[in-house]
C-alpha cells in the first residue's frame, strides 16, 4: 500500500493559492495547523476558511459523503452547517474539501445558553426529520443500538478503576440497575440520522449563548437518537442536553437512555485513558465525566411514564 503524503504547510499554501485566486496577495492567505500534531490534517485558512485534509482514503470516502449529507440537512435545522466553496483531491484518491468558516468559538470556549438550548432542540428536531431513505442513498450507514446493560456492566469493571484512582465514586453508578437497563433499551422503528459527533468542539457557540453552527458530520448514521442525546450530556451538561431533548419532543425513556450511554461512556473512555491509551487530555475526560453526572429533574421523579404509551419505567 502506497504511503499517503504527509501535509505540510507548503503543500497547504499551494492548494489554496490555486483555490482562492482573488489576486490580492501572490503568496496567498495565512495557513496554519487547526490542530495540533505532526501531520495535521485541519488547516485554517486566513480568517474565512478551513482546509480539511483527507488522511486516509477511507476517510476520503466519509468526506465526499460529508458534502452530499451537508446538503440534505442544511434544509431541516435551523442553525448553520459548514458551506464547500471547492473541493477535489490534495493527492491520488485522497479528498479536500475548503469550507467557510463559522463565525463564533466552541463549546469549549462559551457556555450554551437557554436561548442555546432552543437551537440545540431545533437541531434534535431536523435531524429527525431529514428522510432517512435519502441520507441512506447518500452511503450513511445503519448502526444497531448499542446494548446499555453491556455497557453498564463495562462501566462497572472501570468505575474500580477510577476508585483506585480517586477519579470517581462506583457507588453512584447503583442507580443504574440491571432492570432499568433492560427497560431503557432502545426502542424499534426509532431510527433517525444522527451527527454521531456531538462534542463541544463540533459546535459552534456565539459569545451570547447561541448555537450557531455544527461542524463534523463525516461520522453520522441512521440510528438510535439517543446518541446525540448522550453526545450533548458529554459537551453541555446533562441537564442542558436533557432540556433540548425535551424540547425536540423526546420522553423519558430516551432522554434517560442517553443520559446513561453518556455517563457510562464518560467512565470508560476516562478509564482507558489513565490505562494509557487514547490521546485526549485528561482535563476534558475529567470535565465530560463531571457534566455527564450532573443531575437532572427526571431522576428526581418516582415514576415516569413515556408521553403516547403510558409506559411504566
Amino acid at each position: 500500500m502506497t504511503q499517503a503524503p504527509t501535509p505540510t504547510a507548503d503543500t497547504v499554501r499551494r492548494l489554496v493559492r490555486s483555490l482562492l485566486k482573488d489576486g490580492a496577495d501572490d503568496a496567498g492567505p495565512e495557513v496554519r495547523p487547526a490542530t495540533e500534531g505532526a501531520e495535521p490534517a485541519t488547516w485554517w485558512v486566513g480568517s474565512r476558511h478551513v482546509l480539511r485534509l483527507a488522511p486516509d482514503r477511507e476517510t476520503a470516502v466519509r468526506r465526499r459523503r460529508e458534502l452530499r449529507l451537508r446538503e440534505l440537512v442544511r434544509p431541516h435545522v435551523p442553525v448553520a452547517v459548514p458551506t464547500s466553496v471547492a473541493h477535489g483531491e490534495w493527492a491520488p484518491g485522497l479528498a479536500y474539501t475548503l469550507d467557510t468558516r463559522l463565525p463564533g468559538g466552541s463549546g469549549e470556549e462559551h457556555d450554551v445558553s437557554a436561548v442555546g438550548e432552543a437551537d440545540l432542540a431545533g437541531l434534535l428536531t431536523g435531524l429527525r426529520e431529514v428522510p432517512v431513505r435519502q441520507a441512506e442513498t447518500l452511503g450513511v450507514p445503519r448502526t444497531a443500538p448499542r446494548s446499555l446493560e453491556a455497557l453498564r456492566r463495562a462501566a462497572q469493571r472501570a468505575a474500580g478503576r477510577l476508585a483506585d484512582a480517586d477519579e470517581f465514586d462506583p457507588v453512584r453508578l447503583h442507580q443504574l440497575t440491571q432492570p432499568a437497563a433492560v427497560q431503557l433499551a432502545a426502542q424499534p422503528g426509532t431510527a433517525v440520522l444522527v451527527h454521531h459527533a456531538l462534542a463541544a468542539d463540533h459546535l459552534v457557540v456565539g459569545a451570547d449563548g447561541r448555537v450557531r453552527g455544527v461542524l463534523g458530520w463525516t461520522d453520522a448514521v441512521v440510528g438510535d437518537p439517543a446518541e446525540d442525546i448522550a453526545g450533548l450530556a458529554l459537551a453541555v451538561g446533562s441537564p442542558a442536553a436533557v432540556r433540548a431533548a425535551t424540547l425536540a419532543g423526546y420522553g423519558a425513556r430516551p432522554c434517560l437512555r442517553g443520559l446513561w450511554l453518556a455517563r457510562c461512556d464518560a467512565i470508560l473512555h476516562l478509564a482507558e485513558r489513565l490505562d494509557g491509551k487514547g490521546a485526549a487530555p485528561l482535563p476534558l475526560l475529567r470535565e465530560q465525566l463531571r457534566r455527564a453526572w450532573e443531575a437532572i429533574l427526571l431522576e428526581r421523579v418516582t415514576e415516569l411514564r413515556e408521553d403516547d404509551g403510558g409506559e411504566e419505567l
